[in-house]
């Protein structure tokens, strides 16, 4: 049973006013709430485990090592990789994606090519451009048509002996896109050698994720979006993959063997996990995954889809609001903007003086904003907790923006 308002009683920031309103959050593709068992997951390692891991023998250090290998079991799972050590914990996508462009370089050249979508979030952009930079190898870019939808053709164009890596995100957090991510695997594996990247850090709090299914060499997501702590991610990777390439981060956990006169690193996933890792927010995302376990990936994606349709529909008979991407596919997101009304932002302090949150700007997505010619969007994004009431708030308050700033 799917039972909403028990879902929201498990979020307790959902009862506090903001500007003297009931808060309505809808700023999830930026961050999402956390439940209260994630929060006394939290609190519990820092009041009764709190040891770094791995490395001790006394009784909390091995506790603390085992509930943070529990909860990288439970993410395996949840991925469906085929072994837990192919789960590295990160500091969330940006991180991996950064950790993966950097452990490529020794695998491109010059006029070697790497192809991205003008879809992409600024980290699945910048980190690759440092890549071309490093290497002298060229960014190839898939375009979108007047829905925001990808121009598959030019991606058999780019595809050749030349294609060492296509990295691509599976929803875009600007305009809740869904990519078609099955047909672009297809199609790079029929056509090319290259390493598949994709960013999952929209679609993870969203749907069933299947990586051997997928088959993609690379999966990144942040915990942050999917009701865990901030700091947190993953970075899944092939085993063999992994395996060959160098380390990120140089330091303690990742040795097998250091001496002055060179080191030996350690096996998989240590290798890529440099340091003192976040302990407790590593537990804690294994918390939130049995938190959307516990609610259901059907009823989550069935809310959500509900939500969001609602929301276009209801937004859409305000005259004069355009709603970007339409009639794409999309999860999660409805990207706005009204006629006459210069600033996203103006929107969204009024939205907020309403108890709204709702985020503006452009969203780490400005080559999409470029493209539309906008400056940016007013962005309101949903989670399972999201009701049909708050989206009719979230109309009332638009209008009443309109009404001021029209």
């Amino acid at each position: 049973m799917f039972d909403i308002q028990e879902i929201r009683s498990q979020f307790s920031i959902l009862d506090r006013e903001v500007n003297g309103k009931p808060l309505v959050y809808l700023d999830n593709a930026a961050t999402s709430q956390k439940p209260n068992s994630v929060l006394e997951v939290c609190h519990a390692y820092y009041t009764e485990l709190n040891a770094n891991v791995h490395r001790g023998i006394h009784t909390l250090s091995q506790l603390a090592t085992e509930e943070m290998e529990l909860s990288r079991r439970k993410i395996q799972k949840f991925i469906n990789a085929e072994h837990d050590f192919e789960v590295i914990f990160t500091k969330g996508t940006t991180e991996g994606l950064n950790l993966i462009a950097y452990i490529l370089t020794q695998k491109l050249q010059k006029d070697d090519e790497i192809i991205i979508s003008y879809l992409e979030h600024h980290s699945n952009i910048v980190p690759w451009q440092m890549l071309c930079e490093r290497t002298g190898a060229r960014l190839r870019v898939i375009p979108i048509d007047e829905n925001g939808v990808l121009q598959l053709d030019y991606l058999d164009q780019y595809l050749s002996e030349k294609t060492k890596v296509v990295s691509v995100n599976q929803v875009s957090n600007a305009l809740g896109i869904v990519n078609p991510i099955e047909e672009i695997i297809a199609k790079t594996r029929k056509n090319s050698d290259a390493y598949i990247v994709i960013d999952g850090a929209q679609s993870a709090p969203h749907f069933d994720i299947d990586v051997q299914k997928m088959d993609c060499d690379f999966f990144v997501f942040s915990g942050h979006k999917m009701y865990a702590p901030m700091g947190t991610g993953i970075l899944y990777g092939k085993r063999e993959i992994l395996e060959a390439l160098p380390p990120f981060h140089g330091g303690g956990e990742m040795i097998a063997t250091c001496s002055f006169e060179g080191t030996t690193y350690a096996g998989l996933p240590f290798k890529y996990e440099a340091g003192t890792p976040n302990v407790g927010g590593n537990i804690a995302l294994g918390a939130a995954v049995d938190f959307m376990n516990r609610v259901g990936h059907e009823n989550i994606q069935n809310h959500e889809n509900a939500l969001l349709e609602y929301a276009q529909r209801q937004l859409l008979e305000i005259e004069g609001l355009k709603v970007y991407g339409e009639k794409a596919k999309r999860t999660g997101v409805v990207s706005f903007n009204l006629e006459g009304v210069g600033i996203a932002s103006d929107v969204g302090m009024i939205l907020d003086k309403m108890g709204i949150a709702v985020r503006t700007g452009h969203h780490c997505t400005q080559p999409i904003m470029n493209f539309f010619n906008i400056a940016g969007t007013v962005r309101a994004s949903f989670a399972v907790y999201n009701t049909f009431e708050e989206i009719d708030r979230l109309v009332e308050g638009v209008k009443k923006a309109q009404r001021m700033l029209g």
